[in-house]
């Protein structure tokens, strides 16, 4: 029998309570958006989750084992470290989390002098204007780190943080196109063709052991 989670319940017959009975604790979503980039060390969720406590951020990953939204699981030698992981139930959460970037997205505006940054952060508002170059692995890479974004014929995507083996192509942007591609202000191939951003493609040679050779856009 699952743990259940400790919030109250709304105790409404609403599929947004349920919902909320589930996810809407203050982090929870956003151990989610972390989740979402593959499985991850409790010590590497709480460093990208600046401003929760430890306690806070363990009670939230309980609180989501017993949902079965995550699982902990050992990875073996030499790592033998515990990383937690999204269920199936769990990474149905991206359109969620897709659709509130969206709807804040107006209000990001510059980043408040409070603020703390990471690259990866910019994956899920940036999924939709990646959709214009086509199925494939991409590599995005901005003043603030790197992220990778897969994204499959079938609509379906993924993302994860730092380098990727092998993406299809580079893009090379700013936080400040990011912003705009995910506002709606700005088109991938407007920023492209103005140079704000710059897409370097792998160029397959057919030798085996050979680096593919990049070319731009």
């Amino acid at each position: 029998m699952p743990r259940q989670p400790r919030r109250r319940s709304y105790d409404q017959h609403c599929a947004a309570a349920r919902a909320l009975d589930l996810v809407g604790d203050r982090w929870t979503l956003l151990v989610v958006r972390e989740l979402l980039a593959g499985p991850r060390r409790y010590t590497d969720l709480h460093a990208d989750l600046p401003g929760v406590s430890t306690d806070m951020l363990a009670g939230r990953l309980k609180d989501m084992e017993g949902a079965e939204l995550v699982t902990r699981r050992r990875l073996p030698p030499p790592a033998s470290a515990y990383v937690y992981e999204l269920t199936p139930r769990g990474r149905d959460l991206l359109p969620v989390l897709r659709a509130l970037a969206a709807w804040g997205a107006p209000d990001l505006g510059e980043p408040r002098p409070t603020d703390a940054v990471r690259a990866h952060w910019y994956a899920i508002p940036l999924l939709g204007a990646l959709a214009e170059l086509g199925a494939g692995l991409y590599q995005v890479t901005l003043d603030e780190g790197e992220f990778h974004v897969r994204l499959e014929g079938d609509g379906s995507v993924s993302y994860g943080d730092g380098r990727t083996d092998a993406p299809d192509a580079r893009l090379r942007t700013d936080a400040a196109v990011c912003r705009a591609l995910a506002g709606g202000e700005l088109t991938l191939t407007e920023a492209l063709a103005s140079g704000r951003a710059v897409l370097e493609r792998s160029v397959r040679t057919g030798a085996e052991d050979a680096a593919p050779a990049l070319v731009r856009d």
